[in-house]
């Protein structure tokens, strides 16, 4: 990417039939949203001017058939599909779920390719996307087939990030899918990401506990002394900053996860609904540990209020701003690893 040009932002459309029209387009009739970013939207001019007039909107458009005619300072358009889509909001529609995926497939291609800097996904409904040609539970799980490196969860806001063990996976089957390698892999991802993509040096982490309570010395589940203190342990012994495993349920209640950069969570439920609950509708879900850059909102579809004009758009523009920040970041990063000199000066 040339210095003088724009991140260019890639936003894949979601659910017609939910919000996510409508908060991109309340947040691009934000001019000066244009100032950080060249904004190109995976859809088509046709569904994006039925949300224009539905919204009773005044946003313009640059329409293009391929991502290299975005221009900058306008809301582009990319014309994935050209014929009508019928769109009822609040409506769970197989068919529906085929154009989320049409327009995730086309983003993900182009962010591959580096002709979009960020990606972007707007709240997708991960039972009307499932197809033969499709078969994943959601974004994160596509994009880790699709990108290089190693995918994790990571929720965040300024002051609050949490990673995940395990994602997607049902409750009981937890404990099988939690090994030494897992937990050594997501604990580095996390380390790094906190440094490349954070900004932030020597990153304090705490771990969370499998069981309630840690398993209260093998009471309740075995899991926590015979698999994750001894691989923590070990994890110390190479300098990392980790601290834990700590009882879930008081963790977060007694202010004690302001102390560390980031949390492991063992669980999907165990981390999420502490996070949401302390920062809804201003997290963001970061798709760390691969080598492109893709953030969302932190809530879906929300079917019961789609189409009324009442959505949020916090969480969508913070996932903005978020990704934005990361890929500079990771710029400077990549910049100071190349020139050493450069970081013997910045450390004086």
């Amino acid at each position: 990417m040339r210095q003088e040009e724009k991140i260019k932002v890639g936003i894949s459309i979601g659910d017609l039939n939910g919000i996510g029209g409508e908060i991109i387009i309340k947040l691009f009739e934000d001019h000066r949203v244009l100032d950080f970013c060249t904004p190109i939207i995976f859809a088509s001019a046709k569904s994006f001017s039925f949300l224009k007039r539905h919204f009773k909107s005044n946003i313009s458009f640059n329409i293009i058939n391929n991502v290299d005619q975005a221009l900058q300072s306008k809301v582009n358009i990319m014309n994935v599909w050209t014929e009508d889509v019928k769109i009822e909001f609040g409506v769970e529609d197989p068919k529906i779920g085929e154009y989320a995926i049409k327009s995730l497939i086309a983003a993900t291609k182009a962010l591959k390719n580096s002709k979009i800097d960020i990606l972007v996904t707007a709240p997708i409904n991960k039972r009307n996307i499932q197809s033969d040609k499709f078969n994943f539970p959601g974004h994160t799980d596509y994009l880790a087939q699709e990108l290089e490196g190693n995918s994790l969860m990571f929720m965040v806001t300024d002051t609050l990030k949490v990673g995940l063990l395990t994602d997607h996976v049902p409750i009981k089957d937890i404990s099988s899918n939690i090994s030494a390698e897992l937990i050594e892999s997501k604990i580095d991802t996390i380390y790094n990401t906190l440094i490349k993509d954070f900004g932030i040096r020597k990153p304090k982490i705490a771990v969370l506990g499998i069981n309630p309570h840690t398993g209260d010395n093998g009471v309740i589940g075995k899991e926590d002394d015979t698999i994750l203190k001894p691989t923590l342990i070990k994890i110390r012994k190479s300098g990392k900053l980790i601290f834990g495993p700590y009882s879930a349920d008081s963790f977060f209640g007694s202010n004690n996860y302001k102390n560390f950069d980031a949390i492991v969570a063992a669980y999907h439920d165990q981390g999420l609904i502490p996070f949401k609950t302390l920062s809804f509708g201003q997290g963001v879900n970061f798709t760390a540990g691969l080598n492109k850059i893709r953030t969302s909102p932190d809530h879906g579809t929300a079917y019961e209020i789609a189409g009324k004009g009442e959505a949020d758009i916090n969480s969508f523009k913070e996932a903005l701003f978020t990704g934005i920040k990361i890929f500079k970041n990771r710029r400077m990063h990549e910049q100071l690893s190349a020139n050493p000199l450069v970081k013997q000066t910045k450390k004086r």
